[in-house]
């Protein structure tokens, strides 16, 4: 196991370099497609082979066979070895899974752990459970404690027991730490790998402190200053260490309005918090005030894109990430829920249609032109909600901003009625001029559209803050909800007032 976890004034050690970046940031990309033009010319060749040696013996043709698999294997191999582990996530992401296993077959076992790490979760589960327990051991025991809690929900719980075994002291309870945390918390993603000082001691002394790594931990902006109780009194920031005189001591160079955490900080607001003061790392203390892990930039980037993900696929009703080529049983299942609810309200909005039948069939005009109304209002109402939503995730929204913004989202969603509302009136007038329906058809138009962008603005509002209150993901199904509200109110409004005004 690794035994870099913290790192103080007082302790030795020395870490082992990351793995390298990608020369390129389009190798994975290349890689992918080379890897399928490989995986097809692998099964061509040895469906080739098969028919050519048809007429040999049963040894022979196994022969040939294997030097064929085995020379198209090799060149899948050498071309896996020299990419990022991230790299190699991406091409096993963008496979079906029998290709995907034969990918993953070639990765060394000493990058199988740091592979895992990268990987989605639906294709993560995949991976393990092609592996046996002894490989399972094998890639989690090169991990740090930090990076174990990442995939212990994943595996299974007599894998997770010995490699906690494995672990020094101190590794068990920076495990147990971390797992003990919920998952959106700060507790969860924070890393253990940090360097620590003293402000009794000089800045000299710091630099050759540093001199005995052989790296530090990734993302290393500033070395955090505890006193004897480990309390965090500050930071020492790696520029001002440098551009110091050497004979400083620490005390007189060091900042005391560092931003810290607190272990069960929600991760989100925390992303918000590096975003607004542009952090690249932040210590995480106890309720004592002890310092007990750092949150990196690293992590902060992979909880938006997890974020980012998350509120894509719930607008879209989709319950949780998909394997791109999972099972079609499966993926169908990932979509029933919110397509059942759709059903539902296709129902509810054909049997609004059905009530005007007498109106449609008097004005059959109105059939063509329901669907603009419907459109047009589900447009505005989706544009109003993905400001409403991205003002939810940063935190900007309160109990009197909530009004005003309603206030002024009804104000835009009436003045863009008027506008866009009377252009379709005049069009339908023009339209249908030869009619002696023409003037009233386009005034039903321009007055449903002013009445259902409004009906839109206002669902656009209280389904993101009703879910919010209601502690749930304000994303979640907000789409379809939308939908079904401007469709089955802009069906109502203009068949009503079409029944109203046609009589």
């Amino acid at each position: 196991m690794a035994e870099h976890d913290t790192r103080e004034i007082d302790t030795a050690g020395a870490v082992a370099a990351p793995a390298a970046a990608p020369p390129d940031p389009e190798d994975a990309s290349r890689a992918l497609e080379q890897g399928q033009q490989l995986l097809r010319r692998h099964r061509l060749v040895e469906e080739l082979s098969d028919r050519q040696q048809h007429g040999d013996s049963e040894e022979r043709r196994e022969l040939v066979e294997q030097i064929v698999h085995r020379h198209a294997l090799d060149d899948l191999r050498g071309r896996i070895e020299g990419l990022h582990p991230a790299d190699v996530a991406y091409i096993l992401e963008g496979l079906p899974l029998e290709e995907r296993l034969i990918i993953w077959d070639l990765v060394g076992a000493d990058r199988d752990g740091e592979i895992l790490l990268e990987v989605s979760d639906s294709v993560r589960e995949t991976l393990i459970e092609s592996m046996n327990r002894e490989e399972l051991v094998g890639a989690v025991e090169s991990l740090d404690a930090d990076e174990i809690a990442d995939l212990a929900p994943d595996l299974p719980a007599d894998v997770v027991e010995e490699v906690s075994r494995q672990l020094t002291q101190d590794e068990r309870d920076q495990l147990r730490a971390a797992l003990s945390y919920e998952e959106d918390t700060v507790g969860a993603r924070m890393d253990f790998d940090f360097v620590k000082v003293r402000d009794d001691i000089t800045l000299e002394t710091v630099l050759r402190y540093l001199r005995r790594f052989d790296e530090l931990p990734e993302n290393t902006d500033q070395v955090f200053v505890v006193d004897r109780n480990n309390a965090l009194t500050g930071a020492l920031r790696l520029g001002d260490l440098l551009v110091n005189e050497p004979d400083a001591t620490v005390a007189e160079v060091m900042h005391t309005d560092v931003l810290s955490l607190d272990p069960m900080d929600e991760v989100e607001e925390a992303a918000q918090a590096f975003e607004r003061y542009d952090l690249l790392s932040a210590p995480v203390v106890d309720a004592q005030g002890r310092l007990v892990g750092r949150l990196t930039v690293a992590e902060v980037l992979d909880v938006i894109r997890e974020e980012g993900e998350a509120d894509l696929l719930q607008r879209a009703g989709l319950r949780e990430e998909e394997d791109l080529f999972a099972s079609v049983w499966s993926s169908a299942k990932n979509r029933w829920l919110w397509l059942a609810l759709n059903l539902c309200t296709a129902f509810f909005a054909s049997r609004v249609i059905d009530a005007f039948e007498g109106t449609i069939g008097k004005v059959v005009a109105l059939a063509a032109l329901m669907p603009i109304v419907a459109g047009i209002a589900g447009n505005s109402g989706n544009q109003t909600m993905t400001l409403i939503i991205r003002s939810l995730a940063l935190g900007q929204i309160n109990a009197s901003s909530a009004r005003r913004l309603l206030a002024k989202e009804l104000a835009i969603a009436g003045l863009n009625g008027i506008v866009w509302g009377g252009i379709a009136g005049l069009f339908v007038w023009w339209l249908y001029s030869t009619s002696d329906q023409g003037p009233m058809l386009g005034f039903t138009m321009t007055l449903a559209m002013i009445l259902n962008l409004l009906v839109g603005a206002l669902i656009a509002m209280a389904v993101p803050l009703g879910l919010e209150r209601a502690g749930r993901d304000p994303a979640i199904g907000s789409s379809v909800l939308l939908t079904f509200g401007t469709d089955s109110m802009g069906f109502f409004i203009f068949l009503g007032l079409a029944t109203l005004l046609f009589r």
